[in-house]
Order: structure tokens, then C-alpha cells, then sequence
């Protein structure tokens, strides 16, 4: 069983972990510096004070020790869009899973989406068997930058509420 958790400055080493090694690959593709994630929750952590909300952020741990990040953003008033990143000895136990299906209840009970969307990089499709299994729907392609230079199609997914 996953828990999702706000985040604090004692877990900035636990994000180092997260991001860091083939967890990136599909990201800027840079470890995350320890000051680098010191500046990543106290982000997360003014966000969660603003009003209205535009981003939540939570921890994601299986049992005592965080392996991942997830958020759920704002982009409209009806709509947001989740993320997610875990460990890299993390991936194949459900984790991501359980902690999308989390945050779906939360957008749609909470902070009152109708609509969640989703991508993921092309050559990353565990991240869209995640989004499929949770019952998001593949509705296409976003041609986006990536910091190696050219564009590359990712996956997007939608998933309306009930």
C-alpha cells in the first residue's frame, strides 16, 4: 500500500535518490543537486499555501521511505494534469498505480476537475500501462522539446470524471 504525504526539507535526500540515474532519462536527464531539491520542496511546500491552488505535490511512499514525487497542476479551472516519478528500484511493484489512483480521487473529490490529462516520453511506455490502468484513455500526441535539442511525440492521455 502506497501513502502519499507532503513532502519535507528532511526528504530533499530521498529526491536526490528519486531523481537521479535511469529515472531521469526521460526528464532534463540531470541528477538532481541536494540544494537543487531543497529548492524543489520549499517550492512545493508555497504552492500548497497559495489560493486558489494551482499545484499539489505529495511524497510517495510504500513504507516508511520515499521513493517517488507526484503532482497534480492546474491548468484550467476544470482541468490538471498529473506527473509522476519514482525511483528507478522502485519500478514494477505498482507503486505508481496506486499513487495516480490517489491523485485522481483528490482532483475529482477535492479540487474539482472534470477532465485529468497525461503524457509521457515515447520510449517510456510503462508510464502509459501506469495511465491505462487507472483508466486513462490515449487520445493522441504533443510534439515536445526535449533538453537534448530535437522534439519527440509524446504519448497523451485524458481521463474524465465519472
Amino acid at each position: 500500500m502506497v501513502t502519499l504525504r507532503t513532502v519535507s526539507p528532511d526528504d530533499a535526500p530521498a529526491l536526490t535518490h528519486v531523481y537521479n540515474g535511469a529515472s531521469i532519462r526521460y526528464t532534463t536527464g540531470k541528477p538532481l543537486t541536494l540544494d537543487q531539491a531543497h529548492v524543489k520542496i520549499r517550492t512545493a511546500l508555497a504552492r500548497a499555501a497559495e489560493t486558489p491552488r494551482a499545484q499539489w505535490s505529495w511524497g510517495i511512499v510504500p513504507k516508511d521511505e520515499l521513493i517517488g514525487l507526484i503532482s497534480l497542476r492546474r491548468r484550467t479551472l476544470s482541468m490538471g494534469t498529473i506527473s509522476y516519478i519514482l525511483r528507478e528500484d522502485s519500478w514494477g511493484h505498482g507503486y505508481a498505480t496506486q499513487a495516480v489512483n490517489q491523485v485522481v480521487s483528490v482532483a475529482f473529490a477535492t479540487a474539482g476537475f472534470n477532465r485529468l490529462e497525461a503524457m509521457h516520453h515515447p520510449d517510456n511506455p510503462a508510464s502509459g500501462r501506469v495511465l491505462i490502468k487507472v483508466g486513462f484513455t490515449h487520445i493522441g500526441t504533443s510534439d515536445r522539446h526535449t533538453d537534448s535539442g530535437p522534439t519527440a511525440p509524446y504519448q497523451v492521455y485524458a481521463l474524465q470524471k465519472p
